[in-house]
């Protein structure tokens, strides 16, 4: 009987320790993502924010338009033209994201989950590059309801359809930094809808899917090839307006050195031709 005391006691011991395992587990686990588009000083530009336990792990702002082909019948009733829907990412978009260490995503849905976008991120070693741990964009999914009639009018057989990447590698980032890019990049998407290509372009961007230190901070930037050229191009025409003002002033400089000098060297000349013949 007290062997069987024992026994039920180690039992239950055992049994808290799972739940308390598993309470623990569901609690470190918790992530929640919100909508921050609000703070935004550029109406076009939202922000994201995907946290867990509290603390964020996952940030993303850009601003994000989208051109959708769809069929509509024509006027003789038997052929479909294709017809061009555009759409923004609106402010009071609903979010859902996952953190990982080695790989995350963000779902943006709006319009009653009519539309969603889905952006998936993965960490690697980059060996060849030389910059050892980087992210990347690995994936990008467009969900659209061509029954929605806000953007899609007389639509040819109405419903939902999904536009994806294939074999994606973009934004790709030296890992702890965050991606900046001001310059509008694009992405093409293969629709299910007769492999229709949906245009998705992305401008004012700072994204960073891995290894936040601060709460509501991305880390330091690193920007993007197309803002780095443009900012060199900007940079440019002042570096050479300098240096040619520069050599302006040098030979200016050196014309009126010697111009005094030519003028002191012709002062210490007889000015009477006469004085030569007594020489």
């Amino acid at each position: 009987m007290e062997q069987l005391r024992f026994s039920t006691l180690d039992t239950a011991g055992v049994l808290l320790c799972l739940f308390a395992i598993l309470v623990r587990f569901t609690v470190t686990s918790e992530q929640e993502g919100e909508n921050l588009s609000g703070l935004s000083t550029n109406p076009d530009k939202d922000i994201f924010v995907v946290r867990e336990n509290g603390t964020t792990c996952l940030m993303v702002e850009f601003a994000v338009r989208f051109t959708v082909p769809f069929d509509v019948l024509a006027l003789n009733g038997i052929d479909l033209i294709t017809e061009n829907a555009y759409l923004a990412l609106p402010r009071g978009a609903d979010i859902e994201g996952k953190c990982g260490s080695q790989d995350a995503h963000i779902h943006i849905s709006w319009n009653d989950n009519a539309y969603t976008l889905r952006i998936y991120f993965v960490k690697e070693i980059k060996e060849i590059s030389g910059k050892g741990h980087v992210w990347r964009i690995s994936k990008v999914q467009f969900v659209y309801d061509t029954s929605e009639k806000t953007h899609f009018l007389n639509p040819y057989n109405p419903g939902k359809h999904t536009a994806s990447t294939h074999h994606l590698s973009a934004l790709e980032t030296p890992a702890g930094r965050s991606y900046v890019c001001e310059a509008k990049q694009t992405l093409t998407l293969i629709s299910s809808d007769h492999q229709k290509g949906v245009t998705v372009a992305i401008s004012d961007v700072q994204i960073q899917p891995f290894d936040i230190n601060s709460d509501f901070m991305f880390s330091e930037a690193y920007k993007c090839i197309t803002d780095q050229r443009e900012q060199l191009e900007e940079t440019l025409p002042l570096i050479l307006g300098f240096i040619l003002g520069l050599i302006i002033v040098i030979t200016l400089s050196v014309y009126h050195f010697h111009l005094k000098l030519t003028a002191a060297t012709q002062s210490q000349l007889p000015c009477d031709r006469s004085m030569y013949n007594n020489m």
